[in-house]
């Protein structure tokens, strides 16, 4: 009897367990929505201010590391760029669906957020530098649902003055762990590193047809985990090749456009496997 109240008393304190990291789970997403909110309250509120959101539908196969096999899946994703008196913002959510029911991309969410403070706006006097249009303070946050993953990302971003690109950017940030860890259900902890992004878009015309092509490549350095074990450092590039389908069709340009993401991500989520693939694309531009 003794024994069957203890092992009663743990599943009822496990449960518990469990359920306050779904609460705080979902304290975290409520926090991540109100600053996108609050994002497009200062965009609203600021005349010199101006936005872009992007819906994203992304169709192909992706690779289970745990599994190493590749999956067809579905993304669909919700992006937002702007602009304000003071600086940028810029964030992500992506939905992912498989067709496997193994733990892994079965109904997942991830999400980005990057708020940036213009050194030169803050000064009104510029910050360039030869090709740096601008020098700034960024500030991330990654959010991962079933990984239970929260990352933590400030550091610098150099704006460069390319021609034949939209914008170009260069950021250098800390990657802070603030994970829940496993034995919260969640990825393993990890040590602090860094990462080094460049993200663009390069727009561009053959004939009377309109074509883009943007992305970012990141590398995260190597770093340990609450296991014991050690992280490589990791690529993930994601640059995509659009055709502005809505111009072609109906004159109605930059609002509908086709094509293809090609993702290349060494290293995977932490693990030795590799990814090498291309996605089918849509974009629906406001």
């Amino acid at each position: 009897m003794v024994r069957g109240a203890d092992s009663l008393r743990d599943k009822v304190m496990e449960m518990k367990f469990s359920a306050l990291c779904n609460v705080r789970l979902v304290l975290l997403v409520r926090l991540v929505r109100r600053i996108a909110v609050l994002t497009l309250m200062i965009t609203a509120v600021t005349s010199t201010a101006s936005a872009q959101t992007d819906f994203q539908l992304k169709v192909g196969k992706l690779r289970n590391p745990f599994a190493q096999k590749n999956v067809t899946s579905l993304v669909l994703a919700v992006l937002q760029a702007s602009r304000w008196k003071l600086g940028d913002s810029f964030y992500f959510i992506n939905y992912t669906v498989d067709q496997e029911r193994d733990g892994f991309n079965d109904r997942d969410f991830y999400g980005e957020w990057y708020p940036t403070l213009s050194i030169g706006k803050l000064q009104q006097s510029g910050a360039s530098l030869g090709l740096i249009s601008d020098l700034a303070i960024i500030a991330g946050v990654n959010v991962g649902g079933d990984a239970k993953m929260l990352k933590f990302l400030p550091g610098f971003r150099a704006s460069w003055d390319i021609p034949g690109f939209l914008f170009l950017n260069t950021d250098l940030t800390a990657y802070i762990d603030r994970s829940f860890g496993v034995d919260k259900g969640g990825a393993p902890k990890e040590g602090h590193s860094f990462m080094f992004d460049v993200n663009w878009a390069a727009p561009f015309e053959m004939g009377s047809q309109s074509f883009a092509i943007m992305g970012h490549a990141e590398y995260i350095g190597s770093r340990s985990n609450e296991l014991g074990g050690r992280y490589d450092g990791s690529i993930l590039a994601q640059p995509q090749f659009v055709w502005d389908l809505g111009r072609a069709v109906a004159n109605e340009p930059n609002q509908l456009m086709v094509g293809l993401e090609y993702q290349y991500w060494r290293n995977k989520i932490g693990t030795d496997e590799d990814e090498n693939t291309v996605q089918f694309l849509v974009v629906w531009r406001l």
